[in-house]
């Protein structure tokens, strides 16, 4: 067989074991050597590769994924974080001279990566000088000055004290006292001032950049002290694609990687897409390599969100998916002529009964990646669900 086909007879023999499905050219092979039909097996094949390519891999429960889906990068993710290096060192630079900075970008740019998995380690690293006092990492919240106005005070000795806030807009879209709301923000603008000892570096989406604009001292503040996070290069989304896999020592396929670069190249907020189907299509992979079947079988970059969200819903008894209609609507902040955002709740708001339902529910979502539980919190895992899932948009 293998003088008649020219495979090798090695390459015929593991085919035969018949533990993993052969390439195509191999099982063209076979059928030249026993006469068959070849367009009719091929056929076969490719039926049978994409069922095996929307079979999620078992066994990877302990393996810690290369790609983050809809979750955000956190500092101990910089090692995977890939594409936005000259973002991160212009963010870097600009944090040195002002002690007041602002991120601006629209909803799925990675603002949140860039301050967590690209600008902290930054600042926790040996190019840092001076070094800070404390780094704090905060959300406003629905009450921001009495969340976290302990956490607003400079820490004492040597060094500034460094303050992220990420999702600024939870000033507009959570909290509804103004009074509080400007308390917030001038408490942050004593920043300012060198001798509060504070350093403050905040996060907003763009279509929120209005509503920063009516605070007088504010807008002064960002005139000459914002970034703004703009789409990646396809340089930068190649890096993006590629380079987590190769930490991992995996390959992408190109067509794989010509694919996304079309697909997401040029479009604003796709980068969440991109993540959460990369991630599934490495669920997926054959052996060493991310492939296109396997990204195909989870529906694609539109796809692949309300796929998992589906799977995940089916799974639920009738009682249960009543149940995620009521915690998912909790989760949002409908946008009154604006996008639609996501609203973090307390686990105890979602208590709607006394029954083991409501954990059982939280934990399948979880484990879908499309909520998160953070402490006592819990939230939208990005707001790209909002848009991608067509049951949570109905």
């Amino acid at each position: 067989m293998a003088l008649r086909t020219g495979q090798g007879a090695s390459t015929l023999s593991q085919a035969a074991g018949g533990e993993r499905l052969p390439t195509l050219p191999v099982v063209l092979a076979y059928v030249r050597a026993c006469a068959g039909d070849p367009g009719e097996w091929e056929g076969r094949w490719r039926q049978v590769a994409a069922e095996a390519a929307a079979e999620p891999r078992t066994g990877d429960a302990d393996v810690e994924p290369p790609y983050r889906g809809l979750a955000r990068f956190e500092p101990a993710d910089a090692e995977l974080f890939f594409g936005r290096d000259e973002l991160t060192d212009r963010l870097f630079e600009l944090t040195r001279v002002r002690r007041f900075t602002a991120v601006f970008g629209p909803s799925g740019s990675g603002k949140s990566s860039l301050l967590r998995a690209g600008l902290i380690p930054r600042l926790r690293g040996p190019d840092q000088a001076p070094q800070s006092a404390a780094l704090r990492v905060l959300t406003p919240g629905e009450h921001p000055m009495r969340t976290h106005e302990q956490r607003l005070i400079p820490k004492g000795g040597d060094g500034d004290t460094w303050l992220i806030v990420d999702q600024f807009e939870e000033l507009y879209t959570l909290c509804h006292d103004a009074a509080e709301r400007d308390q917030f923000v001038d408490q942050l603008l004593t920043a300012a001032d060198p001798a509060s000892r504070l350093r403050v570096v905040i996060a907003v989406r763009a279509d929120f950049l209005g509503r920063c604009a009516t605070h007088p001292r504010l807008t002064a503040a960002l005139q000459d002290a914002t970034v703004l996070v703009g789409p990646m290069s396809r340089e930068e989304l190649r890096e993006s694609i590629v380079k987590p896999a190769q930490a991992a020592g995996l390959i992408v396929e190109r067509a794989l990687t010509a694919r996304l670069l079309d697909e997401v190249e040029d479009q604003p907020g796709a980068l969440p897409l991109m993540s959460h189907a990369l991630l599934e299509t490495w669920r997926r992979r054959r052996g060493r390599a991310l492939t296109v079947e396997a990204y195909e079988a989870d529906g694609g970059l539109q796809g692949a969100i309300a796929h998992t969200a589906e799977e995940a819903y089916a799974r639920l008894t009738p009682v249960q998916a009543d149940l995620t209609r009521r915690i998912l609507l909790r989760l949002v902040t409908p946008g009154e002529g604006a996008p639609d955002t996501r609203r973090p709740a307390p686990r105890t708001e979602l208590e709607f009964d006394a029954s083991t339902d409501t954990a059982v529910v939280l934990d399948c979502l979880a484990r879908a990646r499309l909520i998160t539980l953070d402490h006592d919190n819990v939230d939208l895992a990005h707001e790209a669900l909002l848009t991608a899932w067509p049951r949570l948009r109905q």
